[in-house]
């Protein structure tokens, strides 16, 4: 994949809203550096103070599975039940589970 020397690379943005949640996928953002991506990421996708923490991750850095190979990669573990925890109540003191 060719990347004009004039073009910034893509960055991937990820941010948690609330201390003790996952950051979340929320877009890309063209960017010199690490440095310069978070910055505008905090300007484009956190508004009124709601983020805690910002990752940026170069776009090229990714590597995801084909959404075409879905059932090869995750139908064998519909047979491991213990993987879903449907056979137990968790205490309403736990949040965020």
């Amino acid at each position: 994949m060719s990347n004009p020397k004039n073009e910034w690379p893509l960055w991937e943005v990820f941010v948690r809203s609330k201390a003790g949640l996952d950051h979340k996928h929320c877009g890309s953002l063209h960017a010199p550096d690490s440095a310069m991506a978070i910055q505008m990421a905090r300007d484009v996708y956190t508004r009124r103070q709601e983020g805690t923490s910002i990752w940026v991750v170069r776009s090229e850095q990714i590597a995801a599975s084909d959404p075409t190979e879905k059932g090869s990669l995750f139908d064998p573990a519909d047979d491991k039940v213990y993987r879903h925890p449907t056979f137990y109540e968790l205490p309403d003191e736990l949040n965020h589970m």
